[in-house]
């Protein structure tokens, strides 16, 4: 558990023609398939949309993740608010 006691990690999304990504501080993958990728980060939960996306590598201890797929868009929620409870209901709200 030596991450909890690392300081943060910094975020950085780098995308290459809309097929390929690579992030950095990436803290969990929450879920995905072949349409949505949920991801915990530095800077709030991550939503990624498209087509056909694959987890192509992940490397939790180092906060990587890299995907590939039509990437159609990214959507960042807060969750400094309340403390995790804000992430909770994103979470809730996609499986309903």
């Amino acid at each position: 558990m030596e991450e909890l006691n690392s300081p943060a990690r910094i975020h950085k999304l780098s995308m290459v023609n809309r097929r390929t990504c690579n992030l950095s501080g990436v803290n969990d993958v929450l879920s995905f398939d072949i349409h949505e990728i949920l991801l915990e980060t530095e800077q709030g939960m991550l939503m990624i949309r498209g087509d056909d996306l694959h987890v192509s590598r992940l490397t939790l201890d180092k906060g990587e993740v890299d995907i590939d797929g039509r990437l159609d868009s990214f959507t960042y929620s807060d969750m400094s608010e309340s403390g995790g409870q804000k992430a909770q209901s994103l979470i809730s709200r996609l499986f309903r």
